[in-house]
């Protein structure tokens, strides 16, 4: 089973880890990918202002030009403890168990615009870059879509797909029976469901959560669905190739 989640734009700072080695991340199909977009990233930040217009940063974000200028060699920190903000911070990894973190450690991935899919326990420094930033002549999709493509089209058993369509459009998940995307909605007094945008992001920071302490992968969507209704959460089949995860419409007005 593997479990794909969205990165944070905002992220923790600082780390012990030793400076970045892109030959110990996951998936080391995609290490040249990683190692151009790295050099590319790193010398676009020796040019503050072309660096600011591409990541599309404010004057009171310059300080990611320095983080980005010092990512090759700055400390690392496992990606869920890198990563912060809504998303991230339901899902709490500093409270997790030993056995969550191990299991996150082999089945939960999350997409990276720098480094494409990464597991949850790779060593990645803070950075800058998001999948709508506009590098110079070196476009994210055309780079990523086929790279992520094929390697996620080589793992095996179900694959959940928590992304925001942003980042698949990186690198579409494969498409088969046991690979789905989750969506999250909210259903009205009318029985219609709409789509979450910023509250789907706690949503999916609860029900990862919630897998990572199950620690037990699923061989098939009935199962999976099984444990969401003994685990307390309504999901269901959704489109084809998705399932529903659905948020009491009171829930998502009160983060308002």
């Amino acid at each position: 089973m593997l479990v794909l989640l969205p990165p944070s734009e905002t992220k923790r700072l600082g780390g012990t880890g030793e400076p970045l080695d892109l030959r110990t991340l996951t998936y080391p199909s995609l290490h040249s990918s990683r190692r151009v977009l790295v050099r590319a990233l790193v010398g676009l930040a020796k040019h503050p202002d072309a660096m600011m217009a591409a990541l599309k940063l404010g004057r009171t974000q310059a300080g990611e030009i320095g983080r980005n200028r010092t990512l090759a060699t700055s400390a690392t920190m496992p990606v869920l403890d890198r990563y912060t903000g809504v998303l991230y911070d339901a899902l709490d990894a500093a409270t997790l168990t030993s056995a969550g973190r191990a299991w996150a450690g082999e089945h939960v991935r999350v997409h990276s615009a720098l480094f494409g899919p990464v597991g949850a326990l790779d060593l990645i420094p803070a950075y800058r870059l998001s999948h709508d930033s506009r590098l110079p002549d070196l476009p994210l999709k055309k780079h990523w879509s086929g790279p992520v493509e094929k390697a996620l089209r080589g793992t095996d058993g179900l694959l959940l797909d928590l992304r925001s369509a942003g980042y698949a459009a990186l690198g579409p998940a494969p498409v088969r029976a046991d690979s789905l995307f989750l969506r999250v909605v909210t259903q009205a007094s009318d029985g219609r469901t709409r789509a979450l945008n910023h509250f789907n992001k706690t949503a999916k920071g609860a029900f990862s959560r919630a897998l990572i302490e199950h620690a037990e992968s699923f061989d098939g969507v009935i199962a999976l669905l099984d444990w969401a209704e003994s685990a307390g959460f309504t999901l269901r089949p959704g489109a084809a190739g998705e399932v529903d995860l659905v948020v009491d419409q009171l829930v998502g007005a009160s983060q308002a």
